[in-house]
């Protein structure tokens, strides 16, 4: 019963609840009071009682103000009862529909996302003649331009004027925004510079936030520089926006200014604030500030954790993301949708088949897929992408049998994972089925393609393929599409085919297929096209410690020790030095990482034992030669 639910709003309660257990009459006042209360403190079972008694004892239809309460209450609810809203509103006498009952409904649909619902609301209202107040221009405004219909923008523009409303902060902060989101930059700086005041944090918010959604970031930060020289203080919504700006511009110097002055400001202590910190940090590729803001929030929400974990994921730093996605598990966060799709790459890049069966686990578990229908497909590619790169292929293929709208992102990644797992015409199978279903390849589908033909030594289905991308299915090959053909020739040891692709492609060769040529060189053992190929990739990417290493292997393998002896020479010329090789394996649960001769682990004096006692049988038992190429410091 109403009488057992906590509510701030006691007194308008008192009455109803006497009336539970006394049955005397709730009056009018008494029951609006009530409908008020639920509205803010979006209670709806009590609100529904409350109309229900209402109904009963004829009060409904005594006065517009109830209609108003009821439509108001059902409204402020939730997304789902809006359709209670509209009964109610439906269902009144016409003498009920004034301009209030409007506006509840307006913003009711606005607020729980409904622009479209709002436009078609608002004609209705102007037939019947009533006339639009400050109350209803600030979502009519923001639906339009929710909806795209600039026109009808302008048009409720013209009737602010008319309507003499022009100068009120909310109107002129809903039109700012909403120009701006159309890149109409004039006509929002028009509009700010007219109105009489502006110290109203409100307008200045419009304007940074507005600037910084139409990815006009300098723009943003321009007009927080003007607001503060006009002594108007910002609060936590202008610190978000800016910060915001300075994220996507990637200021790092100007995100610390920025960060300097939300200390002094005293503006560090809200969490949206703080979030938004570590999204700045993050887009500037700063992991270890993000993280130091991270650690100092007193209060952290799914909001925080999201963001330190797409930082550490964007950073590429895979171990850090795990462990603090563990941190969050024992620190009974929930995970939603944004983590669960943040750590599925993670797994993926570590090829960590465990965790990522047990996130999947979890999200039908928790239900997060039914719940996003929306976002379904993007999910399951996720997953079956994690499962793909971690080579369980046949567990992708039973989640991609599962999938009914297949877009081609879902092609491509089974095709891409059988072909980097050696499977090459499954992969050439995924790509008939998928032309057969009149899905429509795209480059992407083409590099997945060409490198199923590499690793699955392919040649003439691979070249095939190049001949048919523009003239058949009307792709211009890319360079990543001749670096595949190029990779493929030379894994099959036709290199003088690669070398001549090479040199005839239509796009400038960048050190990548260059790369792909001097390693089918070190696999075959041709020092002299090695020599051309590495003089190639040093001159565009003289820093890259790899392409010396691989030189050096090629010339040591053809007994060539002079010429690896300039190499080093050049390397310490050049203060290169060799970036050590990492591994990674998944055991007990854990993710542990390793280095080439990594001496780090507690443990390291009986791994190497158990190491050199496997590498002693291995050339016992199978001729095994242990390869002593060069080893750069």
């Amino acid at each position: 019963m109403i009488s057992r639910i906590s509510i701030t709003s006691r007194p308008s309660f008192h009455s109803f609840t006497r009336f539970s257990s006394s049955a005397t009459s709730l009056d009018l006042r008494n029951c609006v009071a009530s409908l008020q209360a639920c509205a803010k403190q979006r209670n709806l079972k009590p609100g529904r009682q409350l109309h229900a008694f209402m109904l009963v004892s004829g009060l409904v239809n005594s006065s517009p103000i109830c209609i108003t309460s009821l439509v108001n209450m059902y409204s402020k609810c939730n997304p789902n009862s809006m359709s209670d809203a509209l009964s109610v509103f439906s269902t009144s006498p016409p003498q009920s529909r004034n301009v209030f009952v409007y506006n509840a409904l307006i913003s009711g649909f606005f607020a729980h996302d409904s622009p479209k619902e709002v436009l078609q609301i608002y004609p209705e209202m102007r037939i019947l003649g009533l006339v639009p107040d400050k109350f209803t221009f600030p979502c009519v405004i923001k639906a339009a331009s929710s909806c795209k219909q600039i026109l009808c923008m302008k048009n409720i523009h013209g009737l602010v004027f008319k309507l003499g409303l022009e100068f009120d902060s909310f109107i002129g902060s809903a039109l700012v925004h909403s120009y701006l989101t159309f890149g109409l930059t004039e006509d929002a700086e028009e509009v700010f510079d007219e109105l009489p005041v502006r110290d109203d944090v409100v307008l200045w918010n419009a304007m940074i936030n507005g600037y910084s959604q139409s990815g006009k970031f300098d723009r943003a930060v321009e007009v927080f520089t003007r607001m503060t020289d006009d002594d108007v203080s910002p609060n936590r919504f202008t610190i978000t926006g800016v910060l915001s700006a300075l994220s996507n511009s990637e200021s790092l110097h100007r995100g610390r200014e920025m960060h300097g002055f939300v200390i002094r400001k005293g503006h560090d202590e809200g969490i949206a604030v703080q979030n938004a910190l570590i999204d700045m940090y993050g887009k500037c590729k700063r992991a270890s500030d993000a993280l130091q803001v991270f650690e100092m929030m007193d209060e952290k929400d799914i909001f925080s954790w999201n963001s330190i974990l797409c930082v550490y994921e964007q950073c590429g730093d895979n171990e850090g993301t795990l462990k603090l996605f563990k941190r969050m598990l024992c620190s009974q966060m929930q995970p939603d949708l944004v983590t669960v799709t943040t750590v599925l790459p993670t797994c993926a890049h570590l090829a960590a088949l465990r965790h990522g069966k047990e996130i999947h686990a979890y999200m039908i578990l928790s239900m997060l897929k039914n719940n996003n229908c929306d976002n379904d497909s993007y999910i399951d590619n996720a997953i079956m992408d994690m499962y793909a790169k971690c080579g369980s292929l046949d567990d992708a293929q039973m989640l991609f049998d599962t999938i009914i709208n297949k877009d081609v992102a879902s092609w491509n990644i089974m095709i891409k994972g059988y072909g980097m797992h050696g499977h090459g015409k499954k992969a050439l199978h995924m790509f008939s089925r998928m032309c057969e279903k009149g899905v429509k390849p795209d480059e992407v589908t083409f590099v997945g393609v060409l490198s199923a033909c590499s690793h699955s030594g392919l040649i003439d289905q691979g070249r095939d393929f190049l001949l048919n991308m523009l003239p058949i299915h009307g792709i211009v090959p890319r360079i990543e599409h001749y670096t595949c053909v190029i990779d493929m020739l030379g894994r099959a040891g036709q290199l003088k085919a690669a070398y001549d692709l090479l040199l005839a492609m239509p796009v400038n060769p960048n050190p990548v297929v260059w790369r792909a040529l001097l390693a089918a060189c070190r696999l075959h053992g041709n020092a002299d096209l090695a020599v051309v190929a590495a003089g190639k990739v040093l001159e565009l990417n003289p820093e890259h410690c790899g392409n010396y290493v691989m030189l050096s292997n090629v010339c040591g393998a053809g007994d060539r020790y002079e010429e690896v002896t300039e190499v080093r020479e050049v390397m310490r010329a050049q203060d290169v030095r060799k970036v050590p090789g990492c591994s990674w394996i998944e055991l007990n649960n854990g993710v542990h990482s390793f280095f080439t001769s990594d001496k780090t682990h507690p443990e390291g004096d009986l791994i190497y034992a158990g190491l050199n006692s496997l590498t002693a049988k291995l050339r016992e038992h199978n001729g095994y030669r242990v390869d002593d190429a060069l080893e750069c410091s």
